[in-house]
């Protein structure tokens, strides 16, 4: 089956295309006028990369916003399911991914997620329940500008505007939706809940979300960088979301002069962050340890907390809608106590949360969370 595009969209992206170059003085950088969830263009996506039971998948350039709360480009790919869409359109997932890498190669539109065997699997799951799911790439991943990685105030602008494009683009899919991730995408999801409503006005109906594998209070654990902070080697995966943060920081503040304390081997990573995609990254660092990246305390920076924490804190009141987490007590990839202690602080403000735990690692817990996580879900939409 074909998507069914709305009338004129082929010309409309063609028209945006133009404009977006015309709109800028020479010299300057383009200035984007089209507004929040616009598509701007689209391409096919190559099957192979297509979620299993699905029935078209297609590309979106789509206008969102980024770090520094100015529109910009994001791409993002529309998964359909099988079949003839009920009245009112398929429910839309929008789908917040995990941590893929900062380089525009990593993108999963360009090459899938960065853990396809536990992804695809997974998100089959959502299809074949009847939902479309829309998949942010997250700005700046696969368009110009460096990812703004666990900024998440960005990221929920990113995963809104997402569901906008989608509808835009198909009428296939219906004004009601929930935000789902894992690990990043789980942070992104959960993010997302608290302000979905905000961003998203009265043309979507939010009903919800799910984060599994949910980071937080990271921003508690980075602010204690140091030389010869941590004293141990963390698992490769941890030193590599850590050189991630560092290079996004240096693109999204300048201003706290993060160069200024990095050492020789902290200079390298940070500029290998921009460049390599997870699996090679946390290959290289296999041994590195976070302590050798910094001359100075990162808390020696003027104003580093207060921006960190406006940067990537979790929200811990504001939400309006129910929401699902679910961790591994075996996860070593987002430590289970900081995420527990999040909860705990949630469940003390009085939001809608509902947690679950599952005795399994990183992956494992989102695998297992399935069974919990679509009758939450499918309860939202009655």
């Amino acid at each position: 089956m074909k998507t069914r595009r709305r009338t004129g969209a082929l010309v409309v992206a063609a028209l945006a295309s133009c404009s977006i170059l015309l709109a800028a003085p020479a010299g300057a950088a383009p200035a984007i006028t089209h507004e929040l969830g616009d598509v701007v263009s689209t391409r096919d996506l190559p099957p192979e990369l297509w979620i299993p039971g699905s029935s078209a998948a297609t590309v979106l350039t789509y206008v969102t916003t980024d770090t520094f709360g100015d529109k910009a480009l994001s791409t993002g790919t529309v998964f359909l399911p099988q079949g003839t869409a009920p009245e009112g359109g398929w429910p839309v997932v929008s789908w917040a991914h995990g941590t893929s890498g900062l380089d525009d190669s990593c993108a999963p539109s360009v090459v899938g997620p960065a853990l396809p065997e536990r992804d695809l699997p997974y998100l089959a799951n959502w299809i074949a329940q009847g939902f479309a799911v829309v998949a942010s790439d997250y700005a700046g991943l696969g368009t110009p500008g460096l990812q703004a990685y666990l900024d998440g105030r960005t990221t929920a602008h990113n995963v809104v505007d997402m569901v906008k494009a989608g509808r835009n683009y198909s009428p296939e899919l219906a004004k009601s939706w929930v935000a789902v991730g894992q690990s990043q995408g789980g942070g992104a999801a959960i993010y997302t809940a608290r302000y979905a409503t905000e961003f998203g006005g009265p043309d979507l109906d939010y009903r919800g979300a799910v984060g599994t594998g949910t980071p937080a209070y990271i921003e508690k654990l980075i602010s204690i960088g140091g030389p010869g902070v941590p004293p141990v080697v963390l698992p490769a995966g941890l030193t590599s979301y850590v050189a991630y943060i560092i290079a996004a920081l240096r693109y999204s503040h300048p201003e706290l002069g993060l160069d200024s304390i990095l050492t020789p081997i902290g200079q390298k990573y940070a500029a290998r962050a921009e460049t390599t995609c997870v699996a090679d990254f946390e290959a290289e660092l296999d041994g590195v340890a976070v302590g050798d990246f910094f001359t100075a305390p990162l808390t020696s920076l003027p104003n580093f907390t207060a921006v960190l924490d406006d940067y990537m804190a979790m929200p811990e009141a504001g939400f309006d809608k129910p929401f699902f987490m679910g961790h591994g007590l075996r996860d070593i990839d987002v430590p289970f106590p900081t995420t527990a202690a999040y909860v705990a602080r949630l469940t003390a403000n009085g939001q809608p949360v509902t947690f679950r735990t599952y005795d399994a690692d990183h992956s494992g817990a989102l695998v297992a969370s399935v069974a919990d996580t679509i009758p939450f879900v499918e309860k939202l939409l009655r």
